[in-house]
């Protein structure tokens, strides 16, 4: 035959000639990501998608406010993009699926950072100056972070979101406070709550972090009024609050004794903790001398350097883990001493001001600093004799969210939302009940803390906020606030806003003739107390859904774990409250953003990870979609350079599979689609597999596994196509005529994989699928198509008929490879191989030509031959020899045919191929 004819140097040459595809492995997603932004926006598709799904069922998703502070970091890109999954893949379910983002604007957050670049000046601003500057940063942030969302390939409706800070928002929020107010759930007292006095402002619960910190650890002698030598002892890892002490709490079920000491007299302390008090005082205490309550009750105590007696109280919170079983009591400083000083009619004292510096009421040390005065209230003990023992104690401290300092509790009047009004607590644990809670275990973790939590303090002493509405009578001091006042302040702030309360004069914001309930005067001062933010965000269910719900007005919350002592509660309340119902059906939580190391995230680690400038700007968007899906976020969540990367070379393994779909479619291709009865048997059972996963992804959808979507994604792409699949019939793709049957059988079969992938994907790697939508020639957005419904294409009975050819299948490659490894052969159509063994009544149905095309070698025996084969592996009742075959290659499809003696030649089937 001499030389190769140049028209088929290339084996693949003279093949189906496929037109150009637009899809290509491009590195530049980040670059070709908004392109596609700006045509969904520019053609409001998430409004279409709302229109397409009229009437159908609704799927509401509320989403919790992030603060507009910073740009949005990767913990914000978690949850945000999960949040973005589960609303697309509801509504490719076919509900009609929505979200209204929203943004918390007032706070300490937003005041603090304004205060801080205002430096100086900050000392000389007008608070309505300094309210108009934390506007303007907050709406500098909603856009940034607003621009941060679109570009995570998020959709949401520009024109739909909600702001804490807006005109109506701000109105709801006063609103819904005077309905509380009305109810009796809102009330005013003086009880002891977190408080920083670096920020000079109350703190809610859900506004504390817990970090290791080193206290004086201090055991005390309270002298017994009138009785010589003898003491009380009381431990305390906070000395500064002994200038409030007013009385030492027992627990009568606990029993208590004096024991003689050395060098201090007679120490009455619980029996139980006699040995942990020898062991951390280094005291020896012996001749036991029991008290009844009784004798307890009827005791006295004197301050140890004040002029002043401490009383015996008794309460349940007194234990035998710690101290001495006599606990030193300040009701202005603990919320067990405060409720134990209600009890036996204590006052609520606190000589403490905001900064935290004593006040006149302790002029011994006026004006000095709480935790400074720490070391000289042990010295002024020691001077007393009073000091029995002094260390040092590192423990779990609360500190403050925002200043990072440790807080205090310190009484002050607040205001508060009542936990038991009206049986409030008893019914938010029965509606806590019919929540679905995911994971399950959320269930536990806030019906712990509801049934713990104390009343909400709702005040805050700071300016960026909503205020409270009220006065303070200037006769008496006495607070005025009542639902006619109430009333007529929500009623200005609908038509003139928040501002108001600032800019106008009291006698245009209180109803005339108003007169103090105390005295009857009717001159008043404005409070200047905020609320809480936790209570704006609490009500933005209100303000989005309005407050005439019959139902939880939203299917799903979705937030990190640490939400279950924040905005599930913050929310919960109010609309239990009012409503009766919480105003979710549903609570999702996902895990801790961690870096590879498994520490978490800190600017002072240097590990926090920016997902604009690390992910999308390298990688793309659909990468750090790709990410979020990789893990199961319900725990904790690991990220950093290494595991992008890795997910990033898992992408182009999803995207090469695209490539291979798209490039033997070709969008202008012509070939004659077959109706799937009459497709190959392959065909078919890829097909199947294809609707065997569509079931699991959208069933994984619908339990938010988003995690096995991805591990099921890549097993099918890598495997079952790439690595069978495609091996199978490349042949055929690149070989037969271009109109013949076996050819159209796949090329309708990949048809229709690339249109499901890209639908099932579609919510996780928004980009990639509506790329992959467009090259198949499509009109209309993937995002306006719904899951597919593949139950036809299932086919049990095909899959069992060939499980046997896969089962050998992986017996060859092993043999295959054995053969490549001794330098005996490249490709497995190199190959002739041999079967024999039990397992070869199993392929009996199959041809040779079939066992062939599965297995993808040139020539399958089923008996032995004489000669030596290459390699020989044997497995599961089937003997596989590999062998070189004796025929010529074909040039175009390099198979030995057995018809293929001449080299060079081409086989009867190339040749009719070539010669149409």
């Amino acid at each position: 035959m001499g030389d190769k004819p140049k028209a088929i140097e290339n084996p693949y040459s003279k093949t189906v000639n496929l037109p150009e595809t637009d899809f290509a492995m491009k590195a530049e997603l980040s670059k070709r990501e908004p392109i596609q932004i700006k045509e969904w926006n520019e053609n409001n598709l998430f409004q279409k998608m709302l229109e397409s799904r009229e009437g159908r069922k609704k799927f509401i998703l509320h989403d919790g406010p992030p603060y507009a502070n910073g740009n949005f970091h990767a913990g914000h890109a978690l949850n945000k993009i999960l949040k973005d999954i589960i609303v697309k893949s509801k509504h490719f379910a076919g509900f009609q699926s929505d979200i209204v983002p929203g943004w918390d604007c007032h706070g300490l957050p937003i005041e603090v950072q304004v205060l801080k670049s205002l430096g100086d000046k900050a000392k000389d601003i007008s608070p309505s100056e300094l309210r108009k500057k934390c506007r303007e940063y907050a709406q500098s942030f909603v856009e940034k972070q607003g621009n941060d969302l679109t570009r995570f390939l998020c959709f949401w409706d520009e024109n739909r979101k909600y702001l804490t800070m807006s005109k109506e928002f701000e109105a709801k929020i006063i609103e819904i406070f005077g309905e509380l107010f009305k109810e009796g759930y809102v009330y005013k007292g003086k009880k002891p709550v977190y408080w920083c006095i670096h920020l000079s402002t109350a703190h809610a619960e859900a506004e504390i972090e817990y970090e290791e910190h080193v206290s004086p650890s201090i055991y005390v002698k309270f002298p017994l009024a009138n009785v010589k030598n003898s003491y009380c002892l009381i431990w305390t890892t906070t000395p500064w609050t002994l200038p409030a002490n007013l009385g030492i709490c027992f627990n009568p079920e606990i029993s208590y004794s004096f024991y003689d000491s050395k060098d201090h007299g007679k120490l009455l302390i619980a029996d139980g903790l006699k040995e942990k008090v020898e062991q951390a005082t280094g005291l020896e205490l012996t001749n036991k001398t029991s008290v009844t309550t009784k004798e307890l009750e009827a005791m006295m105590f004197e301050h140890p350097f004040l002029d002043q007696k401490s009383i015996p109280v008794f309460g349940p919170h007194v234990t035998l883990e710690a101290g001495t079983g006599c606990v030193h009591t300040a009701p202005g400083h603990g919320m067990d001493d405060y409720k134990v000083g209600l009890k036996y009619g204590l006052p609520t004292y606190c000589p403490v001001d905001e900064k935290g510096r004593y006040t006149s009421e302790f002029a011994m040390m006026q004006g000095e600093n709480i935790f400074k005065a720490n070391p000289k209230i042990v010295e002024l003990l020691k001077e007393k004799n009073a000091l029995v023992h002094f260390s040092e104690f590192k423990h779990q401290y609360p500190h403050s969210w925002r200043s990072k300092k440790p807080l205090i509790f310190r009484a002050t009047p607040q205001w508060f939302f009542s936990m038991d009004e009206k049986n409030l607590r008893k019914e938010a644990l029965d509606a806590i009940d019919k929540v679905k809670w995911i994971p399950d275990w959320g269930i536990s973790r806030i019906r712990s803390m509801v049934e713990a939590r104390p009343d909400w303090c709702l005040s805050r002493q700071r300016n960026w906020g909503v205020p409270i509405p009220a006065f303070t009578c200037k006769s008496c001091g006495t607070t005025h606030l009542d639902n006619e006042s109430l009333k007529y302040f929500i009623s200005i702030v609908q038509k003139e806003g928040i501002e108001v309360w600032y800019d106008w004069d009291i006698d245009k914001l209180i109803p005339k003739n108003s007169k103090c309930n105390n005295c009857g005067s009717d001159s008043f001062t404005k409070d200047n107390d905020i609320l809480d933010v936790w209570f704006d965000s609490g009500v933005s269910n209100f303000a989005v859904f309005g407050n005439d719900a019959k139902e939880p007005p939203a299917d799903l919350y979705l937030e990190g774990t640490d939400q279950h002592r924040g905005w599930f509660q913050s929310s919960l309340w109010p609309s239990m409250a009012l409503r009766k119902f919480p105003p979710y059906k549903a609570v999702l939580t996902h895990g801790y953003l961690l870096d590879e190391k498994g520490r978490a995230m800190s600017k002072s680690l240097g590990n926090v990870m920016n997902p604009t400038t690390e992910v999308i700007d390298k990688f793309g968007a659909d990468i750090l979609r790709l990410w979020v899906s990789f893990q199961d976020f319900k725990d904790d969540v690991k990220v950093g350079p290494k595991s992008i990367e890795l997910l990033s070379e898992q992408y182009r393994k999803i995207r090469n599979t695209f490539r291979y779909l798209l490039g033997n479619i070709g969008k202008s291709s012509t070939y004659t689609k077959l109706p799937i009865s009459e497709l190959d048997e392959i065909d078919k059972y890829y097909l199947h597999k294809l609707s065997v996963l569509s079931k699991e992804i959208i069933s994984a959808y619908e339990n938010y596994q988003f995690h096995q979507i991805y591990q099921k994604t890549i097993k099918f792409c890598i495997t079952d196509l790439s690595q069978d699949y495609f091996e199978m019939i490349r042949d055929r793709m690149y070989c037969d005529k271009l109109n013949s049957k076996s050819r159209n059988s796949s090329v309708t079969s990949l048809t229709l994989i690339a249109e499901t992938l890209s639908v099932l994907l579609a919510p996780v790697l928004s980009f990639t699928s509506e790329e992959v939508w467009k090259s198949l020639g499509k009109e209309n957005s993937v995002f306006l198509e719904e899951f597919p419904k593949l139950e036809n294409l299932t086919n049990a009975e095909l899959e069992k008929k060939l499980e046997p050819i896969f089962d050998l299948k992986l017996i060859v490659q092993k043999a295959l490879e054995e053969a490549r490894q001794k330098g005996q052969i490249g490709k497995s159509l190199e190959a002739l191989i041999s079967i024999s063994g039990k397992g070869v009544e199993r392929i009996n149905v199959f041809s040779k030509e079939e066992l062939e095309f599965y297995l993808v070698v040139s020539q399958v025996e089923r008996e032995e031959r004489q000669e030596e084969p290459i390699s020989t592996f044997s497995e599961n009742e089937f003997t596989v020899k590999v062998y070189k075959p004796k025929e010529s290659s074909c040039p175009r499809c390099w198979r030995h045919t057995r018809e293929n003696t001449v080299e060079n030649k081409l086989c009867n089937r190339c040749e009719g191929a070539v010669n149409v």
